[in-house]
């Protein structure tokens, strides 16, 4: 699979592939490239709809200047533990990042999320978030503030009285939060039925609706339910998987 930035060659035929309404998959296929990549390119200049080849490849130019004007001497990944591949981890979490927001997160919400998330413990302080994404404490409280209005992070305090932002079941919450959402909507249309009349094609509608997502709901929360412990089970490595052995390293 190759490797490297966008060419402008490449950049045209994704602006092509989303004007004939192709997948990013699909797209990301016909390049042989990730479809992360797709995802990543397409979300950072304008959008599926705002999509512009040659603008998109200016402002990657130009934001490559940027960076190799702005970075600190001597800036580098940080450590890791096992013998990973400093740089590659960088690299996920980004694209981890690029999910999160195609998503529906905002950008600095995103951030911490993949942070959190590819760290071995699932925890950091205030300050190890604002060092780790190089973005100020009052950027990292705002965007805790939000994830744990979604409940995706929780405050604990560790041994030294610190207080830390613990990601853990992310996934679980989510289908809950997805189930909850629709019970506004299955309401008012129930609503509906008895303002528009029973048997009208109007209210049969939404009380299809309403009968289909009652139904969806109920099933993802009876699945959470029982697939919640999957969360909490550990994988024990193969041969295949196991690299350089290495204790872990302190977040």
């Amino acid at each position: 699979m190759p490797g490297g930035r966008l060419t402008q060659q490449e950049r045209q035929q994704i602006a092509t592939g989303l004007a004939d309404g192709l997948a990013y998959a699909e797209i990301a296929r016909r390049l042989d490239r990730p479809t992360s990549t797709i995802t990543r390119e397409v979300m950072r200049n304008g959008g599926p709809t705002g999509y512009r080849a040659d603008l998109a490849h200016r402002a990657t130019q130009q934001r490559t200047h940027r960076r190799r004007q702005t970075a600190p001497p001597g800036a580098r990944a940080l450590p890791q533990p096992y013998g990973r591949d400093a740089e590659a981890v960088r690299a996920y979490q980004e694209t981890l990042t690029t999910v999160f927001m195609t998503s529906g997160l905002p950008k600095m919400m995103a951030r911490v999320l993949g942070c959190l998330y590819t760290t071995d413990t699932g925890s950091l302080t205030a300050s190890e978030l604002a060092e780790r994404l190089q973005v100020s404490p009052a950027s990292i409280s705002k965007a805790i503030t939000f994830l744990e209005g979604l409940d995706l992070v929780r405050r604990e305090r560790d041994e030294r009285r610190r207080e830390r932002y613990v990601v853990d079941d992310l996934w679980y919450q989510s289908m809950i939060r997805s189930a909850r959402a629709n019970d506004q909507f299955i309401e008012t249309a129930r609503q509906g039925v008895g303002i528009l009349g029973r048997g009208t094609p109007a209210a049969a509608r939404l009380e299809n609706a309403a009968r289909f997502l009652d139904f969806v709901s109920e099933g993802l929360i009876r699945a959470a339910e029982q697939g919640r412990e999957v969360l909490y089970t550990r994988t024990e490595p193969t041969p295949d998987d196991e690299g350089p052995t290495a204790p872990p390293a302190t977040p």
